[in-house]
C-alpha cells in the first residue's frame, strides 16, 4: 500500500514539474495590475464544478493578499449576478477541458456588457474553444488523471491549484504586499494574529 500512495504522490509531483513555464504568468499579472490596481477594476473568476471551486479559492486569496477579486457562479451569472461585472475588470475563467457550455456562456454575456474585457484562461486543454478567447492563457499541461478511471479531477486541480498559487505569489509581488498590508485585511483567527505580531 505504501509503494502504491507513494506512486500517485509521485504522479502529482510530475504533473506539477510539468507545468509550462513560459511567461504567461508575468502576462497574466501585468494585465492584473494594468486593469485592477491602477484602473480601479477587480478580477472576475468564474468556473464550473471542481475547477470551480478552485476559482473561488483563487478569487479569496487574492483578494486578502491585496488584489480585489469575486467569485461568479457561471449558472448564477444569467440570474442576475453578471451585475457584478464592471468597467475595468479582468476575467479568470477555469476549465480542464476548455469546453464548458456554462463558462463559455459566461463569457458570451459578459462581452454584451464590456466587449474589450480582458479574458485570462486556466486550462488543461490548449486547443479549445475557450483558448481562444483568452487574451492570456495560463496553460496546466494537461496531465492524466490518477483516478483509476481517468475521469476524477485529481491531478488536474492539483495543478490548477499550484498556478493560482504562483498568481497569487507574483502579484504579491508586483505590488510589494506587506505583512502589515495583510494584517489590515485579515483580522481574526490564527492567521491574523500571525500577521500583527511583530515574531
Amino acid at each position: 500500500m505504501k509503494n502504491k500512495v507513494s506512486a500517485l504522490i509521485e504522479k502529482e509531483i510530475n504533473a506539477i514539474n510539468n507545468i509550462p513555464i513560459d511567461g504567461v504568468i508575468e502576462q497574466a499579472v501585468n494585465v492584473l495590475f494594468q486593469n485592477v490596481h491602477l484602473k480601479g477594476g477587480k478580477l472576475i473568476v468564474s468556473g464550473m464544478g471542481k475547477a470551480g471551486q478552485i476559482g473561488m479559492n483563487i478569487a479569496t486569496t487574492l483578494s486578502s493578499t491585496g488584489t480585489p477579486a469575486v467569485f461568479i457562479h457561471p449558472s448564477e451569472a444569467q440570474h442576475g449576478d453578471l451585475g457584478l461585472v464592471q468597467k475595468n475588470d479582468v476575467l479568470l475563467l477555469i476549465s480542464n477541458s476548455g469546453k464548458t457550455r456554462e463558462v463559455l456562456e459566461f463569457d458570451r454575456l459578459v462581452k454584451k456588457l464590456y466587449n474589450n474585457i480582458p479574458v485570462l484562461v486556466l486550462t488543461g486543454n490548449n486547443n479549445s474553444p475557450l483558448k481562444e478567447l483568452a487574451s492570456v492563457c495560463l496553460y496546466t499541461g494537461n496531465p492524466e488523471e490518477i483516478c483509476p478511471l481517468g475521469l476524477t479531477p485529481t491531478t488536474s486541480t492539483t495543478v490548477m491549484t499550484v498556478v493560482g498559487d504562483i498568481l497569487v505569489v507574483s502579484m504579491m509581488e508586483k505590488i510589494n504586499f506587506t505583512k502589515e498590508d495583510y494584517a489590515k485585511r485579515h483580522h481574526s483567527g490564527y492567521l491574523g494574529q500571525k500577521a500583527k505580531s511583530n515574531e
